[in-house]
């Protein structure tokens, strides 16, 4: 028994916007090859350059559900404006989604765009399968720019891909790893760091790490994520970041971020670049 394959009629338009998609260059001829409509599917296309006096911040998780996002949030928070976070996960993956206050709609180049404060948020519109796929950062609005990207990928994943996110945590004027004060965390912390270790060195990184202060951790604890958490901790450059109950349950929202975490957060901010700024922790 022989079986035909159907075939739907092609119209003019279809073929139209098919050969200008060509002509483009938006075409896959390969795995992972051509990026679509987007525009990213050239080297070049993917460079994203900070503009004159723009100051970055890389916000890196050592894992999931670490609070890298509201780390990133509440050191913008405590930072004075100009500031703008860029939550550069899936929108599937989204830690900001309830977080502003005055939602600005969707930005041409694909950004959703939100206010807290004098805080401007931008998140992906779409699900996004590869950190290629994430789209380039919109140009800074002020001089003395201050943008933190809130990372959002796997370390590893991310620094495997040759994309303007790995590029920006590469050159970014700070790192900032967070993670828990468990075993756990400090060794997913520690593991991070030898990924970094090729552009920065672990005195260069500051870590926040939620849980109790300090002085409480469990003994070995400090030792658990091998020499590189080590020497950042003999370096002083940890944060204790504080766990609140009411945010580990609702994660973030339109009601204001505890003031003790904005103070901690505060303590991010190099002196040299940035002041602080507090008006929300009231």
């Amino acid at each position: 028994m022989s079986t035909q394959t159907s075939s739907r009629p092609v119209g003019v338009d279809e073929l139209k916007r098919a050969w200008q998609a060509l002509n483009a260059g938006e075409f896959r001829t390969g795995p992972g090859a051509g990026k679509g409509p987007r525009g990213r599917g050239t080297a070049a296309e993917d460079d994203w350059t900070p503009a004159d006096g723009e100051h970055t911040i890389a916000v890196i998780g050592s894992a999931g559900s670490v609070g890298a996002s509201t780390v990133a949030l509440a050191t913008g928070l405590a930072a004075a404006a100009p500031v703008r976070v860029i939550e550069c996960c899936s929108v599937t993956a989204s830690g900001l989604a309830a977080a502003s206050t005055a939602e600005l709609g969707l930005h041409p180049t694909d950004w959703r765009q939100g206010k807290r404060d004098h805080v401007l948020l931008e998140r992906a519109s779409e699900v996004l399968a590869d950190v290629d796929e994430v789209p380039l950062p919109t140009d800074a609005e002020h001089d003395a720019q201050l943008t933190i990207l809130d990372i959002g990928w796997e370390a590893g994943q991310l620094l495997a891909t040759d994309c303007w996110l790995a590029e920006a945590v590469r050159t970014a004027d700070q790192v900032v790893l967070v993670t828990t004060a468990t075993v756990p965390g400090m060794r997913r912390a520690g593991v991070v760091m030898d990924l970094l270790a090729g552009h920065w060195q672990p005195e260069q990184i500051t870590l926040a790490v939620r849980g109790p202060r300090r002085k409480k951790w469990p003994r070995g604890l400090e030792h658990a994520g091998g020499p590189s958490v080590r020497r950042v901790l003999d370096a002083d450059r940890c944060v204790e970041i504080p766990e609140d109950r009411d945010l580990a349950v609702n994660g973030l929202d339109s009601r204001p971020v505890p003031a003790p975490l904005i103070s901690a957060a505060s303590q991010l901010l190099e002196p040299q670049h940035l002041s602080t700024d507090t008006s929300e922790s009231a």
